[in-house]
């Protein structure tokens, strides 16, 4: 299988913005933390069974795991004897952080489904 660059970025852009990965147009979200059944202008389908977003929890936890040992790293690095207040913080980005990209790791996943296995009759092909 070989791996189409523009495409991929393409559809990472569509994430980032929380567009729809079929036509960029149609928003993933009706609201602040529901995902559309389907999108509004072309049809794709977001909810597909239960347990289908179990990977953008994954995108989730690896991506806050990552900022937070590249920020413990960084930080141990230019003030080494930082001690409590370091710890406070990093406390504090481990639960605001999954928060925050809660809903971009679900559009993520979406993206990154429609990449390896696109809808059948997909423009993408």
């Amino acid at each position: 299988m070989k791996l189409d660059f523009v495409r991929f970025k393409r559809l990472f852009i569509r994430a980032l913005k929380l567009r729809c990965p079929e036509c960029g147009d149609g928003p993933i979200y009706a609201s602040l933390i529901r995902v559309r059944d389907h999108c509004p202008v072309c049809g794709l389908v977001f909810q597909r069974e239960q347990g289908y977003f179990i990977g953008a929890i994954y995108i989730n936890i690896i991506a806050t795991e990552s900022l937070l040992f590249a920020s413990l790293i960084l930080s141990l690095l230019i003030a080494p004897g930082a001690g409590a207040g370091l710890y406070n913080v990093l406390l504090i980005l481990a639960i605001v952080l999954p928060v925050l990209f809660f809903r971009h790791s679900r559009a993520l996943w979406l993206c990154i489904d429609h990449f390896f296995d696109p809808p059948k009759g997909s423009s993408e092909y």
